[in-house]
């Protein structure tokens, strides 16, 4: 497969320019750097173009539950469309064991409506077409990751996933209501399972959710190998599909961790064995009731000034970071505790500390805005989220 080497800017963060198609929103990390081409048959980079090695970076957007949040692409290989999934995982640092679920599901016409072939080539192209996607009203709130698969229609048999952190706002849901949901499908990793797509096909998925948009009709045969159908895909973890589905069981076997109902952030990423379900066609474990958490240690704040005359530093701003899990009264408030990192108040508590990007920094001090700079000026504002 060839790659060219254009290299595009994308908000601030320099990306490889390849033949395929990237996520541009919502936002990508800012490491992994983004390849626009698919993942690795091995699964050696599965999930989100990183796999187990190395640490993800980026700056999570604001996402309000109950919203609708656009998904837009650069590039200009659409491979004549395909299948779409969102997902999210309350994982800020997914691996293999990750625990995916589906909020929404595009069958055919995703990443291109009605589009043959590829677009004229131009790796810089923001592809013309218009997708948004939602963001359940009652699930919990907090960092998590959302990710984009893809499903090519014409070309290689391939599956790509872009990955991108979110921070969740608003009056937090359930974790019950997390689980429930559809897991991510899967296919053409054959070191994952046995599934694979049929070219020139668009494709149904078999528990695609509620939430489904629906471009295409040419369905049938678009799957060979062992995919699961559409009221179960085995294994034994036994989390309950959504009503589209008449409650069928998605479950597998592998390991993965849950977020816990409160704080509203995630439980860091615990592995708890391993294994995988019959079929093999969906990322998902058995979720333990009460995780142990472990929130992300927060870094010293600076130095405060002493009480006297002088040029003490001491501001009383709030600079300082919040336990994750603490109390906090003004919703969405952001804390930038070093001018490295940062918090918010969702769901009443402060989340765990969050770094920013690598060369970037934001403004000390507790604000309705998080003020990020890179390079000594201004690059984004994150707003405090009010219902």
């Amino acid at each position: 497969m060839f790659f060219t080497n254009a290299l595009i800017a994308t908000g601030g963060f320099a990306i490889l320019g390849q033949a395929h198609m990237l996520m541009n929103t919502p936002k990508p990390f800012a490491y992994p750097q983004l390849l626009n081409g698919p993942l690795d048959p091995s699964g050696s980079n599965f999930p989100c173009q990183l796999g187990s090695g190395g640490a993800y970076s980026g700056t999570p957007s604001p996402m309000a539950l109950g919203s609708k949040q656009p998904l837009a692409f650069t590039g200009s290989a659409v491979h004549g469309g395909g299948s779409c999934q969102v997902s999210i995982t309350y994982d800020t640092q997914p691996n293999k064991n990750s625990v995916w679920k589906v909020i929404h599901s595009i069958e055919g016409g995703c990443p291109a409506k009605n589009t043959p072939g590829n677009l004229p080539e131009n790796a810089n192209l923001a592809t013309p077409f218009d997708y948004q996607f939602p963001i359940p009203d009652n699930i919990p709130t907090g960092n998590a990751t959302i990710a984009w698969t893809w499903l090519n229609k014409i070309g290689n048999r391939e599956f790509y996933m872009n990955c991108a952190p979110v921070v969740l706002t608003g009056n937090g849901g359930s974790k019950s209501n997390w689980e429930s949901l559809p897991n991510m499908f899967v296919a053409n990793i054959p070191s994952i399972n046995g599934c694979k797509t049929r070219e020139n096909r668009d494709y149904k998925f078999p528990n695609p959710g509620k939430s489904v948009d629906v471009f295409a009709s040419d369905f049938e045969n678009a799957f060979e190998g062992d995919c699961g159908d559409s009221t179960s895909g085995g294994g034994s973890g036994g989390n309950s599909g959504n009503g589209d589905s008449n409650g069928g069981s998605n479950g597998g076997s592998g390991p993965a961790p849950a977020p816990t109902t409160t704080p509203p952030a995630a439980a860091p990423t615990q592995a708890y064995g391993g294994g995988g379900g019959g079929g093999g066609i969906f990322i998902t474990a058995p979720i333990p009731d009460s995780p142990a958490a472990t929130p992300t240690s927060a870094p010293a704040p600076p130095a405060q000034g002493g009480s006297g005359s002088g040029s003490g530093s001491g501001s009383g701003s709030g600079s300082g970071s919040s336990g994750a899990g603490s109390a906090c009264s003004a919703e969405g408030m952001w804390n930038c505790i070093d001018g490295k990192s940062y918090q918010q108040c969702a769901a009443g508590v402060w989340t765990p500390v969050m770094p920013l990007a690598a060369g970037t920094s934001c403004d000390v001090g507790q604000s309705t805005s998080l003020n990020i700079k890179a390079a000594g000026k201004k690059m984004r504002r994150l707003v405090r989220f009010r219902s």
